[in-house]
């Protein structure tokens, strides 16, 4: 019945990689499942016969989906059932989409889907590192063209050693954590976290993950073989004109590069001019009513033509489109404490890109819910990143956040982590919020900034400033010739080869970012591109810190305050009460927020308040319930109950006592009528707990001064 195949790829750390193919999915046009220790991974791909009318683009739709019950759980939904994607799932997606979109023939516009199902989980194996190795070989077992394979693997730093696909358990340990993608000739994606590492560290880790990814790329090839290599569909998706392209470059080239020449940094200005260039061309055809596909191909003839002329302005005069020179950064502004009613906000300017953060400081009860297939938790830093339409001048509607915003929000999450103070140290949950008012390139680098900036602005102790920049790459194969720009406009990442993002402190990089669009990126120019970023990244830091040097050494007066204690496990119990009774006294009473937790041995109370006679009065109301009675100590008291031998007094919380009659005053007393009152504040002292019954006998009269004695003719007797 089956027809199956499969490769096997040695790894070191004994964890070799499966893919077999022929046994699951068979109706797909390609189908592997990848193993690699309990972990399985099922991939398929479809790809559309034909394009549809119109598309001049690659519809290409990939999805990383967690199956819960390969890790033995059912979701935590109303519904019990897996819904839309995670953002955790978002992110793998995009990690395989950016890796097989440049691999894909240009002319290429068929619907193409791409499915990954992770059915069996390993808790020590990241799938994040196979899946687009699992896509690769499914397309390249199937008939959809395809200039692949190629694959991802993770590479770690771990102990001064790099590793390559480590065990998830080790990377706690590693101080950088890369995903590389790419071909056997090329890498093509590069996205990962580093504790303050150098340039030179990051391009050997790319070396050593490109080496890996070599054998990865053969280990399919020889699977297809085995298959049968089957021959590529045959596909005509577009229509040509080459008379009409000829006519266009040969009238406008001109005209267009001296649009891009006269350097203008207003995108607005370039555009308009750009669309009287187009129009003029289009009227003697619009005269005409020239048919649909004429004027369709005028206009992608045209981008063709922006495309050539604004490369071939940089490659020949070393010059931009906005007259900036290569490794020049466009004007910054940053402005702190720009909300007054937040907690921590920074607006950050560069050129025509405008982020505006906030920092908003919670509780624990604040925390992040997770809830995946492999991980369930909580997280107490999370950022969001918000790119509405306005901000391109564009009609948008608000249907909650893309994969790109999700994306770009990671890249600022991670970078900002971290620089984040421990959570020992850091009893806060931490809400950052981009929003992305204008743009023109790099809006997430501008996140990483303005995110930044708002975390100092709200006083939160972090380790150093952290900035980004974006780097492109304009090359000619032909002649040899490249450029790398520093700090990209939107138009220059269009046009460009390559959109490296990467962000660090003074001290080195902990993220990046990059994506390419050609073969043949050296590793030269990767380093070019790693120092001028260096540069860059060191020149927005300082604007950074002239705007606030480092973080605020008090939170804004509206800022909840926070405060932790540990305390006996014996006593958590009496601190919460029966129901909840006892804390949410505690919080109604003060006003403040507690929260309370079993950490090994002990009990972690957090306190939050946004004054201090709140957070005085939680404090000691938990002190006063934790605290243990001593014999001899003076106690604030209140008289819970009266009774004829004497009054039962609450002097700790939850922490009763017998004052007997004897003992309120030296005078002796006939009965407690009129003595004492329920509610009333005496002062005592413990004078004895006893030892089987546990029971506390508290004194009122020894703090009071003594009377005199006095003889039988009622004279004060004189001491001897």
């Amino acid at each position: 019945m089956f027809n199956i195949h499969s490769q096997t790829i040695p790894m070191p750390g004994g964890k070799d990689i499966t893919l077999e193919t022929g046994k699951l999915a068979r109706q797909a046009d390609g189908a592997v499942v990848l193993r690699c220790g309990n972990a399985m991974l099922l991939a398929t791909v479809v790809a559309a016969k034909n394009a549809k009318d119109g598309v001049d683009f690659l519809p290409l739709s990939v999805d990383y989906q967690e199956k819960f019950a390969s890790a033995g759980k059912i979701p935590g939904s109303f519904q019990r059932r897996e819904g839309r994607l995670s953002d955790n799932e978002i992110l793998i997606s995009r990690l395989v989409d950016r890796a097989l979109r440049p691999i894909f023939p240009d002319d290429y516009h068929a619907d193409v889907q791409v499915m990954i199902s992770m059915v069996s989980s390993d808790p020590e194996v990241a799938p994040d590192a196979l899946a687009a190795l699992a896509a690769s070989a499914a397309l390249a077992v199937s008939d959809i063209p395809f200039n692949g394979p190629v694959s991802e693997v993770r590479v770690a730093k771990i102990n001064g050693e790099y590793v390559v696909n480590p065990d998830k358990s080790a990377l706690t340990g590693a101080s950088l954590d890369l995903i590389i993608a790419g071909t056997s000739e090329n890498i093509n994606m590069v996205e990962g976290e580093a504790n303050e590492v150098s340039e030179l560290e990051m391009i050997e880790a790319i070396k050593i993950g490109h080496e890996a990814i070599k054998k990865q790329v053969a280990a399919q090839v020889e699977l297809a073989k085995a298959v049968g290599s089957l021959e590529k569909r045959e596909y005509s998706h577009e229509i040509h004109n080459e008379e009409l392209k000829e006519k266009i470059f040969s009238e406008l080239y001109d005209q267009v590069y001296a649009v891009g020449a006269k350097g203008s940094a207003n995108k607005n200005e370039r555009k308009e001019g750009y669309a009287a260039i187009l129009d003029a061309f289009k009227e003697p055809y619009v005269a005409e009513e020239a048919d649909d596909d004429t004027m369709m191909l005028i206009g992608k003839y045209f981008g063709e033509l922006k495309y050539k002329a604004s490369r071939d302005l940089v490659l020949n005069e070393r010059k931009r489109l906005d007259g900036r020179q290569l490794t020049e950064i466009r004007p910054i502004e940053c402005e702190v404490d720009f909300l007054p009613g937040a907690h921590g906000s920074a607006l950050f300017t560069r050129g025509e890109t405008q982020s505006l953060s906030t920092c908003t400081v919670g509780t624990k009860l604040d925390e992040q819910l997770i809830d995946q297939a492999m991980y369930s938790g909580y997280s107490r830093f999370y950022l969001h990143y918000n790119f509405p339409g306005f901000s391109t001048g564009e009609v948008k509607p608000n249907r909650g956040a893309s994969r790109r915003e999700i994306g770009h929000g990671n890249l600022a999450q991670r970078s900002l982590a971290k620089v984040m103070p421990p959570d020992e140290s850091n009893p806060y949950t931490v809400r950052i919020v981009s929003d992305i008012l204008e743009s023109n390139g790099s809006s997430s680098m501008a996140t990483v900034c303005a995110g930044c900036l708002s975390l100092m602005d709200a006083g939160i102790p972090i380790s150093a400033p952290v900035s980004g920049i974006a780097m492109g790459l304009i090359s000619d194969s032909e002649t040899g010739k490249w450029a790398v720009l520093s700090d990209i406009l939107g138009d220059e990442d269009h046009l460009g080869d390559m959109d490296f993002k990467v962000t660090g402190t003074e001290k080195g990089i902990v993220a990046c970012q990059m994506d390419i669009k050609v073969d043949g990126l050296s590793f030269e120019i990767l380093e070019q591109a790693l120092n001028q970023a260096k540069d860059g990244r060191l020149h927005i830091l300082g604007k950074m810190t002239a705007a606030l040097e480092k973080p605020r050494e008090d939170m804004k007066p509206h800022a909840p305050r926070a405060f932790t204690m540990k305390i006996d496990r014996e006593f958590i119990g009496a601190v919460i009460g029966p129901g909840g009774k006892i804390i949410q006294e505690i919080q109604r009473e003060s006003g403040a927020t507690v929260n309370i937790e079993e950490v090994g041995n002990e009990g972690i109370v957090s306190i939050f308040a946004t004054n201090g006679d709140s957070m005085e009065m939680a404090k000691n109301r938990i002190k006063g319930i934790v605290a243990v009675p001593e014999v001899g100590t003076v106690y604030d008291a209140k008289v819970k109950s009266i009774q004829p031998f004497g009054a039962f007094c609450e002097f700790l919380p939850g922490k009763d006592g017998l004052l007997h009659i004897s003992e309120i005053t030296w005078e002796r007393l006939p009965s407690m009528d009129g003595v004492l009152e329920v509610g009333e504040e005496i002062q005592v002292k413990l004078t004895e707990v006893d030892k089987k019954t546990g029971k506390f006998r508290l004194s009122r009269k020894v703090l009071l001064p003594r009377p005199p004695k006095l003889s039988q003719n009622g004279e004060e007797k004189k001491e001897q």
